[in-house]
């Protein structure tokens, strides 16, 4: 048996053009110690193969170099506009099974509510995104706050009025001389503006939250989110086929609601970060829309660590009917916003005197997904 010597080796290395143990070129002169190395063989031929395999790992590790760790997660606070339900079941989705952190982002979802403005909360700097309807974040635009749409989640509108048939409404004109349930300032453009366009004069009452005053017929017609209060009434007794349903958006007023906001800043400093964050909440929604049973289990843990009083029925049929509202077809999650949706919403606000400035599309949108 014969033994290659450490210094027969290194020879061997040292002839070896361009090989360098700091992954280097190697000076014409430059020789390169190889320590605690000993090659057991058999013949001179075999030496000389053992030799070349070990070059071979040496080469192989040289090229490699040390092992890459994976870039840190990107910390982002997204702000949504109420409290946890299944209306924002896609990004808690994308949140809870990992899928913002496979785009590099550590989210930290800031839960909203009646006392708390999503987009006062990144126009302070408090949060990096949010989720907020188009007529606000519009009007939050025309105020001087540099808002820019990055993603029109829901692309068609959910808001809609509710009449009971046996009250004798069954069409628009009949709305004419009764007294309808609203909510605050922000759900009125749609129905103001129907009301003028149709010549409709109707007394606009401020409804609770329980319908108790239309129920009792002491309100022709409510205010309604096909995803949540409708379920509500259904929940009451009032069967579908015993209720008028009017939606805005089959009323030429489509101005979908849910779409995700950050300042212009924050798109043209981290566009990286704006991308994976859209393109990471489309992957959650679609997600929660094919495992709709664990979405629902999400979102009522979520709830219930919230101190929400949740209902399955309730959540079951919030998260079938945002697929409704976000899906363009059966198999398109479509993020862009659309100029007639735009537009359309755009000139309501100012026929309403609420923006006296017009802004321009090209500026507010900012589409993330090609």
């Amino acid at each position: 048996m014969k033994t290659v010597t450490p210094e027969e080796v290194t020879k061997l290395v040292h002839k070896t053009p361009g090989l360098s143990t700091k992954g280097e070129q190697r000076e014409e002169n430059e020789s390169i110690p190889v320590r605690f190395l000993m090659v057991s063989v058999m013949s001179q031929d075999r030496s000389l193969r053992g030799c070349c395999k070990v070059l071979l790992v040496l080469l192989l590790f040289i090229i490699a170099g040390p092992a890459r760790l994976p870039a840190a997660e990107r910390p982002v606070r997204l702000a949504l506009q109420w409290y946890p339900q299944a209306q924002f079941a896609g990004y808690y989705m994308a949140r809870e099974k990992g899928i913002y952190a496979q785009y590099g982002l550590d989210v930290e979802i800031v839960a909203g509510g009646a006392d708390r403005n999503s987009l006062e909360l990144v126009a302070d700097g408090e949060v990096d995104f949010a989720t907020a309807f188009l007529t606000t974040a519009l009007q939050m635009r025309a105020r001087g706050v540099e808002l820019v749409n990055i993603g029109q989640i829901v692309q068609r509108s959910a808001l809609m009025l509710v009449a009971r048939k046996d009250s004798g409404i069954r069409t628009i004109m009949d709305l004419d001389g009764t007294r309808i349930g609203t909510w605050g300032q922000g759900f009125q453009l749609q129905p103001q503006a129907l009301f003028q366009r149709e010549g409709l004069s109707v007394a606009l009452v401020r409804q609770s939250p329980t319908f108790e005053l239309f129920m009792r017929g002491g309100l022709n017609a409510v205010m309604a989110m096909w995803y949540n209060e409708y379920h509500q009434l259904i929940s009451y007794g009032l069967a579908p086929e015993e209720m008028t349903a009017f939606f805005f958006s089959e009323l030429d007023l489509n101005m979908p609601e849910d779409g995700i906001y950050c300042l212009k800043s924050r798109l043209t400093g981290s566009p990286e970060t704006v991308s994976a964050l859209v393109q990471a909440t489309v992957e959650g929604w679609r997600y929660a829309f094919a495992n709709p049973d664990e979405t629902v289990d999400t979102i009522l843990a979520i709830m219930k660590g919230a101190n929400i009083r949740a209902n399955r029925a309730h959540q079951k049929w919030m998260l079938a009917r945002m697929e409704d509202i976000i899906m363009v077809d059966a198999t398109t999650l479509d993020t862009r916003l659309k100029r007639q949706d735009f537009d359309r919403t755009m000139d309501a606000l100012r026929d309403a005197g609420i923006i006296e400035k017009a802004i321009t599309y090209e500026e507010f949108y900012k589409e993330q997904i090609r």
